[in-house]
């Protein structure tokens, strides 16, 4: 028996491509307080056929009803907004639509804004003075399910990354360190305090602590986490967390293979 082929009009293919077209589109929320900035972001995305700006916001309140309400795929909410603080917004749109994406827009470059944003469950971290392209860049990465930082803060931070790398190839290895100092710096790693290291070591806190200040000196570095990613690094210590141990001892426990034995 002979295929039969029955063409399709012109108007059929429309609209089973109008079809497909609305099933790939995105559903888009802008919130943002500056009106002229706003308007611009929607013209952008509304000459886009795959994006679909369904609402509007001003501040902190209507991205939480406009988030409730609608449900969009994705939200561009400015991290400066009027009588509203733009992580707490951004917490509590992510709590009423956790199927939404958000792209985080700020004028601000620091790293701790970005982490900060970041923590409180953005997707993305846009810049506004960002361009067209990076803007649509940006929209369908966190469309299919990947994060977006401004390439400006992308290098920066990677800028950071390489220095502290360098910093760190080119700091005192261990072995400039002397015995003591190593113990210490172990034990610091480990999660021991100054009164639990003194017990440890049978030596006094003040002394533990003028060791601890000499290793800051000689590695150049200023906090005790900064010394315990530096002894991990250096493979100094190994270790993996126990909610049972008692904290006012060593924070972090010891497998038995891994338990160190360090010289007194």
């Amino acid at each position: 028996m002979g295929v039969i082929f029955i063409p399709l009009g012109k108007s059929f293919q429309a609209r089973a491509g109008r079809q497909v077209l609305a099933d790939r589109m995105q559903r888009v929320v802008i919130v943002e307080g500056q009106t002229l900035f706003r308007e611009g972001l929607r013209a952008l995305l509304s000459s886009q056929v795959d994006l679909d700006v369904v609402g509007e916001g001003a501040d902190g309140r209507e991205a939480v009803r406009l988030a409730e309400q609608l449900k969009p795929d994705l939200m561009l909410l400015a991290l400066s907004l009027p009588r509203s603080n733009g992580l707490e917004s951004l917490k509590e749109v992510l709590r009423v639509s956790p199927g939404t994406r958000v792209l985080v827009l700020a004028t601000e470059r620091s790293e701790e804004f970005v982490s900060a944003a970041l923590q409180a469950g953005a997707h993305g971290y846009g810049l506004k003075d960002i361009t067209s392209d990076e803007l649509f860049q940006a929209v369908r990465s966190l469309a299919a399910g990947e994060r977006f930082l401004s390439p400006a803060i992308a290098a920066a931070l990677m800028a950071k990354f390489l220095g502290e790398t360098h910093r760190l190839l080119h700091t005192s290895a261990p072995d400039d360190l002397s015995v003591r100092e190593r113990e210490i710096l172990k034990l610091i790693a480990e999660g021991f305090r100054t009164r639990g290291i003194g017990k440890f070591l049978c030596i006094s806190p003040r002394t533990v602590e003028k060791h601890r200040a000499n290793l800051m000196k000689k590695l150049d570095m200023h906090s005790i986490q900064a010394l315990t990613a530096y002894a991990m690094r250096m493979g100094m210590v190994a270790y993996c967390p126990d909610p049972s141990v008692d904290k006012s001892a060593p924070a972090f426990w010891f497998p038995p293979q891994l338990n160190p034995v360090i010289p007194r």
